[in-house]
């Protein structure tokens, strides 16, 4: 089945009409919808909005009918804006288009307010609210609930996940702020989750999770204690020292890959059996990087069968570099699907999109998504339609 598919939200829908929308999408020669299913807080611009151009999500809901008796303590929250419309409801059944469902699964700060005992909590016990955490066993039943509910109650092709492990520290947080500079070495300490259900997963794991819990919050004070700032040069370089040289930490990054491994796993199993499961495995750049917060790859493609790689990248020259990356890494596992923004702050020229486009077909990936139709100008929606050639 072809998958060539335009990201996009329900509010846009509601707004334009699924049948106007549909007629535009399959005119630029797409096929599929991916709407966002389960969404978190923003601050949008929209270029071609008719009621405004700046729209504010309501943070941390669904945009599908959700069955409560399918999950645990930990429930979806239903959009509010929209009312009693359900658009992905008249999605399934305008039927001139596939339907994928974009489910962003543990970045919940509404959820994680709600259910403090379930986030990722740093060597300090801080809680990052903004972040479910993949151990946590309520937290694992809502995201599996969320794929089993959706792909059970509507008729669509299947889901693309997101958001499945360990958000990292610096991940645009409402007004994130310090007076000190930042730096790869510390942002990524303060990342690691030590929350009861990390510490004891690891333990059952064999790593004294208790005791390096323990280094990593002496070395972070000792650090903020001291005058001294890390250049990024020498912080990455740090950071890579203690990955390669400490036991601990090397062991307990792949506890974290298995534990949301783990988690894709149990997705895979509970969806319609039809339903395809993509996973979106990072918000790193280069996609490679994915492996900090417990993606890995290969294992990802195996389980799940789709990595819904984003080229969010400058140039075609990047795309492509980045594609020989992840194959490599790949190695033959799986399908791999490939996102572009056609705009800022991504290919800033029509050529050098359409280049783009053209390096990922060379590289075989032939099933493409575009992000997002909400926040593009019609001038960057028509370089998707010059590079699919029009009318699916």
């Amino acid at each position: 089945m072809s998958y060539k598919a335009i990201y996009t939200y329900a509010w846009d829908l509601a707004e334009t009409g699924v049948p106007a929308a549909t007629k535009e999408f399959r005119d630029l020669g797409l096929d599929t919808v991916t709407i966002a299913g389960s969404y978190h807080a923003g601050k949008f611009m929209r270029p071609h909005g008719k009621a405004g151009k700046v729209f504010f999500p309501d943070d941390g809901t669904v945009y599908f009918r959700a069955d409560p008796s399918r999950y645990g303590a930990i429930k979806p929250v239903q959009n509010g804006p929209l009312g009693e419309r359900d658009i992905l409801r008249e999605l399934t059944d305008d039927g001139s288009m596939a339907v994928n469902v974009w489910l962003v699964l543990l970045h919940n700060t509404r959820l994680g307010m709600a259910h403090p005992d379930s986030v990722v909590r740093n060597a300090f016990g801080d809680p990052y609210f903004y972040n479910l955490c993949p151990s946590a066993p309520e937290a694992r039943a809502y995201a599996v609930g969320l794929a089993r509910d959706v792909t059970q109650s509507y008729p669509v092709r299947g889901i693309s996940v997101e958001a499945p492990g360990f958000t990292p520290y610096s991940h645009g947080y409402h007004h994130e702020f310090a007076l000190m500079k930042s730096n790869k070495w510390l942002e990524n300490m303060l990342g690691l989750c030590f929350c009861e259900h990390c510490l004891g997963g690891a333990e059952k794991a064999g790593i004294d999770a208790r005791r390096f819990k323990a280094e990593v919050a002496d070395d972070i004070h000792a650090y903020l204690d001291s005058d001294i700032d890390y250049p990024d040069d020498m912080a990455a370089a740090f950071w890579q020292a203690d990955v390669a040289t400490s036991g601990d930490l090397r062991a307990y990054l792949d506890f974290r890959a298995g534990v949301v491994t783990s988690l894709i796993a149990e997705i895979r199993a509970a969806v319609r059996p039809d339903a395809e499961v993509a996973v979106i495995p990072s918000v790193a750049r280069p996609t490679g990087g994915c492996w900090y917060e417990g993606s890995d790859l290969a294992a990802f493609a195996e389980t799940a069968g789709i990595i819904e790689a984003c080229f969010y990248e400058p140039s075609a020259a990047r795309v492509k570099t980045d594609l020989f990356d992840i194959r490599r890494r790949l190695k033959g596992k799986g399908k791999l699907r490939g996102i572009l923004r056609p705009s800022h702050p991504d290919i800033s020229s029509k050529g050098e999109f359409l280049e783009a486009v053209a390096s990922l077909r060379a590289g075989g990936v032939d099933e493409l998504a575009f992000y997002n139709w909400g926040h593009l100008r019609r001038a960057n929606l028509g370089w998707i339609g010059d590079a699919l050639g029009g009318a699916a």
